[in-house]
This record gives C-alpha cells, structure tokens and sequence, in this order.
C-alpha cells in the first residue's frame, strides 16, 4: 500500500511542477512581450 501512496505522491508534484513552469513560461512570455523584447526572427536566416 506505501507503494502506491509515493506514486499517487509523485505524480501530485509532477502534476503541480509541470503548472508551475507553465505558470512562469506565461509571465516570461507576458513581461517580453511588454518590454517589445520578442525578435525570436533575428535568430532566424533569410531564405532569399
């Protein structure tokens, strides 16, 4: 039965560090796009 309770344990903090990171992906995404700091195409070569 501990078996199951540590992997019911585990899968909650899996569950809660995946919001937590997509938590933070959204307000990095927020605050750049705020800041006009969102030129991903300069990394990106032409293709002329």
């Amino acid at each position: 039965m501990s078996e199951r309770k540590t992997k019911s344990g585990t899968t909650l903090w899996l569950a809660i560090g995946v919001v937590v990171l997509i938590v933070l992906l959204m307000l990095w995404l927020t605050i750049a796009d705020l800041l006009g700091d969102t030129d991903v195409a300069a990394f990106i070569p032409p293709m002329l």
